[in-house]
């Protein structure tokens, strides 16, 4: 690792705008993890036309603080409400609102404030010591790599996460469809344009996750709200006691060290890393009867490790180029409208952005940790806004946003249309997001696939016969199969003779 450019990386964030510009991330995140249903991905989508206009590494830096503050503003809702503000927060409901409930919010809310903290400090350090790393290392990546690391990615999406496997598959391929409209960049042929010269060069990023996320966030959360107010709950005391202390630390130092393994995986993150938190400790447990009842393990560990899952996504965005979810997909978009290509020359070509991001990440944390605990008045105030009130301001914003890009008004139809496929989506179960990250992701896989035939002459054996693409490919093939093989297992272990059974119990 170059400590030189690391400090350097500390001086550029210490200037004042920087700090400025990362203050601003970490408070619009918060707020926007506050607000159930828009969500950091759509927020950094709203914001992407305001990055033309902004110094690179300061852009940079604010979308940032707005993903991983927008970890902890989910929790607040989540504890006081039983409702979610983010997708990670889900599995915080189970434990936070019971310590509500009981007169604890406080509690709740101030373990999760040191146990976000711990863990995402945890994920800086083990990204700054691992990203230079494995951007060394991905310096060997050619074409064929780079075209089998994106489908493993796509796949990974569809997979792990834990949605409905075949609806995000579906998602994924129309997005990889998405991906090809336009003129064909080795053939020059025109894709799917219908003759329309608005699509000869493509349908831009920034209008579909804009789109997707931005006027279909809108429109479902006006949906599932209306009529249905919330009254949060009182919070007391926020410092918790020595003894929650004492029964949250094994739970945290677990769940930094979970969420900063899957939050590297595509299709990983902050979400499947709380579930999988959760259900560690109460594995672990020897009273887990407490879980789901009040247990400040079931608030610690999910909490810890979604922050640090946050954090560690940013390695194979800055590393390798690759987006691991659907707020990553909207920093590689910002990054490549910036002028900057996510990949293993970024650390040379541009290492003010990748320590500065980095670094910045130190000192928005410790914001978060002093502002979340004092803030958590305002918030509760926050969440009596009607949405009614905060939505037609968000999309005049976002139409205000999308025409700025282009001057086009062709480009605010689009995004109307992808508006209300992305509330269809959202209303039928289907995730918006393997959509947008398999559109960013398919015209990786198709411009490297080609490169790689050209250097193949036609081959298809040698992506095979390369060690690195052969290995990821055969990753690919395990996990598109692992389904098969659980179903298999599952089948051979059921007792001859025995007809499954037609209800389930509630225990």
């Amino acid at each position: 690792m170059d400590f030189s450019a690391f400090l350097d990386g500390f001086a550029l964030v210490a200037e004042p705008h920087n700090l400025l510009y990362c203050l601003i991330g970490v408070l619009i995140g918060m707020i926007i993890g506050v607000l159930p249903g828009l969500g950091p991905a759509a927020t950094i989508a709203i914001l992407l036309p305001i990055t033309y206009t902004i110094d690179p590494v300061s852009a940079i830096i604010m979308l940032a603080g707005i993903y991983y503050g927008a970890q902890y503003g989910g929790t607040i809702t989540s504890v006081l409400l039983r409702l979610p503000g983010e997708a990670s927060s889900v599995v915080t409901v189970f434990d936070g609102f019971a310590l509500a409930k009981q007169g604890k919010a406080g509690t709740a809310l101030g373990i999760a404030a040191i146990g976000s903290f711990v863990g995402a400090t945890i994920s800086i350090i083990g990204l700054t010591l691992l990203a230079p790393v494995v951007a060394s290392v991905a310096l060997d990546f050619g074409p064929p790599e780079y075209a089998a690391l994106a489908l493993l990615g796509v796949l990974l999406v569809a997979t792990i996460g834990s949605g409905n496997k075949l609806k995000a598959l579906i998602a994924g391929a129309v997005g990889l469809l998405l991906a090809t409209v336009g003129r064909d960049s080795f053939s020059g042929a025109s894709r799917f344009t219908f003759d329309s010269l608005q699509l000869a060069d493509g349908i831009d990023f920034v209008v579909v996750a804009m789109g997707l996320f931005g006027v279909g966030e809108i429109l479902y959360n006006l949906e599932q709200r209306h009529g249905k107010p919330h009254v949060p709950a009182k919070v007391g005391n926020v410092w918790p006691s020595r003894k929650d202390l004492k029964q949250s630390s094994g739970a945290i130092g677990r769940g930094s060290i979970i969420g900063f393994v899957l939050g590297v995986l595509p299709g990983g993150g902050a979400t499947l890393s709380s579930i999988v938190a959760y259900a560690t400790e109460k594995k672990r447990s020897k009273t887990p009867e407490r879980f789901g009842r009040g247990a400040v393990e079931g608030v610690a560990a999910p909490e810890t490790a979604n922050n640090a899952a946050a954090t560690s996504s940013f390695i194979p965005l800055l590393t390798i180029g690759l987006p691991a979810n659907a707020s990553m997909a909207m920093l590689f978009g910002a990054l490549l409208i910036l002028g900057i290509s996510p990949g293993p020359q970024l650390v040379d070509e541009h290492p003010d952005v990748f320590w500065g991001v980095i670094n910045s990440m130190y000192i928005g944390n410790l914001l978060l940790l002093l502002l979340s605990i004092p803030l958590v008045g305002i918030f509760v105030k926050i969440l009596r806004v009607r949405p009614a009130i905060l939505a037609p301001i968000t999309a005049l914003i976002t139409i205000l946003g999308v025409y700025t890009i282009n001057n086009s008004v062709f480009d605010i139809f689009l995004m109307i249309v992808f508006g209300v496929i992305g509330y269809l989506m959202k209303k039928f179960g289907f995730d918006p997001g393997s959509m947008v990250l398999a559109f960013v992701l398919g015209t990786i896989i198709e411009s490297s696939t080609r490169r790689s035939l050209l250097i193949f002459d036609g081959d298809p054996t040698g992506f095979v016969t390369r060690p690195i693409s052969g290995a990821i490919l055969a990753i690919f093939v395990v996990v598109a199969l692992l389904p098969v093989f659980r179903q298999v297992h599952r089948r051979r272990s059921e007792p001859a003779g025995v007809e499954p059974p037609t209800s389930v119990t509630k225990v």
